[in-house]
């Protein structure tokens, strides 16, 4: 396997951030028009990922322990952030998801890995969360003030999301020999975990033109292409600076936002695209030196 830089790591993890921006609303207009839940969602796009990814690398996935745990990984933190949309909303899901995931990987990697976060790192990991933090204010809060039943479940699944993520970035980062062989195989065994749920769930889509264009982008771009160059990105970057880096996920969800849904950026959401955006650049500019 050809050795990756950290310029291209860097890269490559942009834009795998800039295509999971799309994903959250790919999934959320698929709940509305295509009749699945969150499993189903999850297990269709595990499953054209895999065809896609196959078609262009065109290697065999190799099934042990490792991919295993990879797959199950997925399974877990993709279905439980897409519950945690259907319960909260994208804003609290966004926020406790990606919020938490680079606190968990910041902490996994000192205790697992021994990568320690120097000072420029902590302080462009805080100020990513605050940036995170403002950019989805707004819809992260009810209106009135308080938290619904199905807010705070969504809370919980976004905390097992994270966490999950976390722990599939780590084993990635520890295990990087075979990024494609581990993103295929991480989505075969994912959609295995997921079927029999799916099943009861509800699997089958409404088939319509604008369902099937969905299915076939999310499997196609926040999927195939993102994981792709999400894995090939470990093999040259520490976790914690991938996880952070990926947060620039939720500008582009924004940006999604604004151009495509007519969505208004308030002073706060500016802020906190800006401060997220100001910590993203400047630890890739740290790393990279």
């Amino acid at each position: 396997m050809t050795r990756v830089s950290v310029r291209r790591g860097v890269l490559y993890v942009s834009v795998a951030a800039a295509a999971w921006g799309t994903g959250g609303a790919a999934g959320s207009l698929l709940f509305q028009s295509a009749g699945l839940g969150p499993v189903g969602v999850s297990l269709w796009r595990y499953l054209l990922g895999a065809v896609f990814l196959l078609t262009l690398v065109r290697r065999r996935p190799r099934l042990d322990s490792r991919i295993l745990l990879v797959g199950v990984g997925m399974a877990v933190y993709q279905t439980a952030y897409f519950g945690a949309i259907s319960l909260s909303g994208v804003a609290v899901a966004t926020v406790v998801t990606m919020g938490a995931t680079p606190v968990f990987t910041a902490l996994g990697g000192r205790l697992f890995l021994g990568e320690r976060l120097d000072r420029v790192g902590a302080v462009c990991v805080s100020a990513a969360l605050a940036g995170l933090i403002l950019l989805t204010a707004a819809g992260a809060v009810p209106a009135e003030g308080t938290l619904e039943e199905g807010t705070l479940a969504g809370i919980g699944l976004g905390l097992v999301s994270a966490a999950g993520y976390a722990a599939v970035t780590l084993h990635s980062r520890r295990h990087h020999d075979d990024p494609y062989g581990t993103a295929v195989g991480g989505f075969a065994v994912g959609a295995l975990c997921l079927a029999p749920f799916a099943l009861v769930d509800g699997v089958l889509p409404h088939i319509t033109l604008p369902t099937v264009g969905l299915l076939v982008y999310l499997g196609a771009v926040p999927t195939a292409l993102a994981y792709g160059l999400y894995f090939r990105s470990l093999s040259a970057l520490k976790a914690t600076t991938v996880s952070v880096i990926s947060l620039g996920e939720a500008v582009g969800a924004a940006a999604l936002g604004v151009l495509v849904f007519g969505e208004r950026l308030t002073v706060l959401t500016t802020a906190g695209c800006l401060v997220l955006l100001g910590a993203v650049i400047v630890l890739t500019v740290h790393e990279r030196g």
